[in-house]
């Protein structure tokens, strides 16, 4: 019931346009810092992103990094995917702008410190333009 009433207030409209934004911003971060997402578009949902581990990074070193340092948990890839992708959930409470940045920023931290090329700030300015665009 408390669920039930939880969606109603907000209404349910309104929450469907939040997850949409939200991943839309969050995709957009993604892509901006060159990882790959393993789902078409057709086949995406809105409450979770699949992306490919780039080459050479250590899927559970990352995670954990994530974890320890930041308080962020992402998903690891589950049978043939495992090591290969990770898992990222924008589901009910947990599907916010400022969720969404936190996590661009981290990874942005990690990524180019293992090297990866990237340019630090795409991740964030990427998503911050689709979340200004709502």
């Amino acid at each position: 019931r408390e669920g039930v009433r939880v969606i109603l207030e907000e209404g349910l409209d309104a929450r469907i346009a939040r997850h949409q934004l939200n991943t839309t911003a969050l995709r957009a971060g993604l892509t901006a810092l060159g990882l790959r997402l393993v789902v078409p578009d057709e086949f995406r949902l809105n409450q979770i992103t699949p992306v490919w581990v780039p080459e050479g990074i250590d899927d559970n070193e990352i995670r954990v990094n994530l974890l320890r340092n930041y308080n962020i948990e992402i998903g690891r890839g589950l049978g043939d995917f495992a090591g290969k992708v990770w898992r990222i959930g924008l589901m009910g409470e947990s599907s916010r702008a400022e969720y969404v940045l936190r996590l661009l920023s981290a990874m942005e931290e990690i990524l180019y410190g293992k090297g990866v090329e990237l340019e630090i700030g795409s991740g964030v300015t990427a998503a911050s333009e689709q979340l200004d665009k709502s």
